[in-house]
C-alpha cells in the first residue's frame, strides 16, 4: 500500500537532510553571500559562469532548496489526498509545506535585506522542523495498512508530558547552537566544561557577548544531555515492553552523546572544522526527529 508515496517520502526526506546539510555548510564557510545581494538570480544570471567556490556553494544551496521544496509540497498533496483518515496526517502536512517556504522566504530575506544573527538562526531551526515533519509524514505512508505498524503505546501521563517538554527544549537547544554559528562564537571559550579556565567567566569586553553565547548554549546543551539520560532510564526501567519506544530512547541517547562529543571535538581541537561542523548539525537534527517521532507516539489515541 501507497507504494509510490513511500519512495517519494524517502526520497523527499532525505532531500530536505541535504538541503539541511547544504545550510550548515553555507554558514560554516560564510558562502551566505556567494551570490551577491540577488535572489532568486545569482548576480543577475541565471547560472553563474565561472564562479568562485562560495557562489558554487550558494548556487548549489539555492537549486536543491528550489527542488526540494516542490517535492515537499507533492509529498504534502499526496499525504492529505492518501492518508486523511490519520489524525496527524493534515497537521504534518501543513507544517512541512509551511517551514520549507518560510525558512526558503527567511534565506532570501537574509540576501536581499540582510538579517540578524538571530534571525538566521531560525532558518536552522525551521529546517529541523521541515525534515521532522517529512520524516513522520513518510513514517505514516509505511505504517498505514499494517496495523502491527501502528503503535499507540500506553505510557502514564507523566512520562507524555517529560518527552513533549524535553522535545520542546531540544528545539530551544537547536536555536542557541545555531546562534553560536552566525555570530562566530563557536571558540569564543576553549576548554570544557569550563570556559577559559572560569566557571562564569567575565562577559565584559569586545568578545563579551560571544562568549556569553558559547556558555549559554554550553548550559542548555548539558542540561538536555541529562534530560535525555533521564528519558533513558524511565523508558527503560517501565516500559522497556514497548519496542518502538525503547528503541526510540537508545536512539537519542546514542545521538545526544555523538552530539556532544563532537561540540567538545571542536573545543578542545581548537579547530571549526568543516566535518566536525556539518556532523554536528546532522545529529540534533537526528535528534529532533527522533524525539518528535516520540511524541507523535505518545499522544497517540487508539485507532
Amino acid at each position: 500500500m501507497h507504494k509510490g508515496l513511500k519512495r517519494l517520502g524517502v526520497i523527499t526526506s532525505l532531500g530536505v537532510l541535504l538541503v539541511l546539510i547544504q545550510g550548515a555548510l553555507v554558514t560554516k564557510t560564510g558562502s551566505g553571500e556567494g551570490c551577491g545581494n540577488t535572489w532568486p538570480l545569482c548576480f543577475g544570471e541565471v547560472i553563474p559562469m565561472d564562479p568562485p567556490p562560495e557562489t558554487v556553494i550558494e548556487f548549489s544551496h539555492r537549486l536543491v532548496a528550489g527542488i526540494v521544496g516542490m517535492l515537499v509540497i507533492l509529498m504534502a498533496i499526496w499525504s492529505w489526498r492518501r492518508l486523511n483518515h490519520l489524525a496527524e496526517t493534515k497537521f504534518l502536512a501543513l507544517i512541512s509545506v509551511f517551514m520549507i517556504i518560510f525558512q526558503g522566504l527567511l534565506g532570501a530575506g537574509a540576501v536581499v535585506f540582510g538579517q540578524s544573527n538571530l534571525i538566521m538562526a531560525l532558518h536552522f531551526g525551521f529546517s529541523a522542523l521541515s525534515f521532522a515533519s517529512v520524516v513522520l509524514l513518510t513514517r505514516l505512508a509505511f505504517e498505514d495498512g499494517h496495523l502491527t505498524k501502528q503503535y499507540v503505546p500506553t505510557v502514564t501521563k507523566a512520562y507524555k508530558w517529560f518527552v513533549i517538554l524535553t522535545t520542546v527544549y531540544t528545539y530551544v537547544v537547536i536555536y542557541t547552537g545555531a546562534y553560536v554559528k552566525h555570530t562566530g562564537a563557536t571558540l569564543a571559550c576553549s576548554g570544557f566544561p569550563l570556559c577559559n579556565g572560569e566557571l562564569l567567566p567575565s562577559l565584559t569586553g569586545g568578545a563579551g557577548a560571544q562568549i556569553g553565547a558559547q556558555v549559554f548554549h554550553r548550559a542548555a546543551a548539558i542540561t538536555l544531555f541529562l534530560l535525555l539520560v533521564i528519558l533513558f532510564i524511565w523508558t527503560m526501567k517501565t516500559f522497556r515492553h514497548m519496542r518502538v519506544l525503547s528503541v526510540c530512547a537508545w536512539l537519542a541517547l546514542i545521538l545526544v552523546i555523538g552530539q556532544a562529543a563532537s561540540g567538545i571535538s571542536v573545543v578542545f581541537t581548537l579547530n571549526e572544522s568543516l566535518t566536525l561542523g556539518i556532523f554536528h548539525a546532522l545529529l540534533i537534527s537526528l535528534l529532533f526527529t527522533v524525539l518528535c517521532y516520540m511524541v507523535m507516539l505518545v499522544t497517540r489515541k487508539s485507532r
